[in-house]
């Protein structure tokens, strides 16, 4: 089969520094995956590149050749209906996936240079998504850049209400920073949040920086609850992998919260 666009030449993880310059958007033929062309369609830098994706999983029971033909069907309809939704500016790329989707994909960003991968989310339960390994909680862990998890949102003025989680840390810092250019270019609110749980903060010395909401409640419990009035929730990334990173707090809300959610890895 062949890809439907040969992937951009890699050019760096950001753009001037935005995370929104290279775009790689996993496609599945879902309503969710097609929620993620919709938030990225908003989020995207006016000049950026932007690679829809699809990968058949073509494992070894998968050899009837109508079998197959009727695969890449649905993948080129899924493509079709993700660049209309993208306003035509994505390139569109089918892959071969003989052995797992998660490596194609993680492949497929290593080629591309991206910024950002965008996926949609089936609502797994989080066990369920690391014991079967679901293609959006592996990205979680494993994307070498930022990871957005899209759910749906109601709202066209996508994204109104930003949440951003802050710990103090230099990743938290880069998470604030897209936040407020999120909201200068769409006239957002942003709330800061911030346990008293867990790693110690200065919290006087935060305040004064960010005027963030200091809480009483572990990070996870506070930052899912914040989401249940948000659009989307913004956290950094500590660059933790494997088992480690699942007790993580970006993997755990990310997982749980009611919202779209964007994990900010920077270079």
């Amino acid at each position: 089969m062949n890809p439907c666009a040969t992937p951009s030449s890699q050019s760096g993880r950001a753009i001037g520094g935005s995370i929104f310059s290279r775009i790689l958007v996993g496609i599945d033929g879902s309503e969710a995956g097609f929620e993620a062309c919709r938030q990225v369609a908003r989020l995207a830098e006016r000049e950026a590149e932007i690679d829809a994706v699809a990968v058949v999983h073509l494992g070894p029971a998968v050899d009837a050749a109508h079998v197959v033909d009727e695969l890449e069907r649905e993948a080129e309809d899924a493509l079709e209906h993700a660049v209309e939704i993208l306003g035509g500016r994505a390139q569109k790329r089918y892959l071969d996936g003989f052995g797992f989707v998660t490596p194609a994909l993680l492949a497929e960003l290593e080629g591309f240079g991206a910024t950002l991968v965008a996926l949609g989310t089936h609502e797994h339960r989080r066990i369920a998504e690391i014991i079967f390994g679901g293609v959006a909680g592996e990205m979680l862990h494993k994307a070498p850049c930022s990871v957005m998890i899209a759910r749906r949102c109601p709202s066209e003025a996508f994204p109104r209400k930003i949440v951003v989680g802050h710990d103090g840390s230099p990743q938290a810092d880069d998470a604030l920073r897209i936040a407020r250019q999120l909201a200068a270019r769409f006239g957002s609110t942003v709330r800061v949040i911030t346990s008293l749980v867990g790693e110690f903060v200065d919290l006087d010395l935060l305040r004064e920086r960010t005027h963030a909401e200091v809480i009483a409640q572990h990070p996870v419990v506070a930052l899912v609850d914040a989401t249940r009035d948000a659009d989307l929730l913004v956290v950094g990334s500590r660059g933790l992998h494997g088992l480690k990173a699942l007790g993580s707090v970006s993997e755990r809300v990310a997982h749980d919260a009611s919202c779209s959610v964007l994990v900010v890895r920077t270079a």
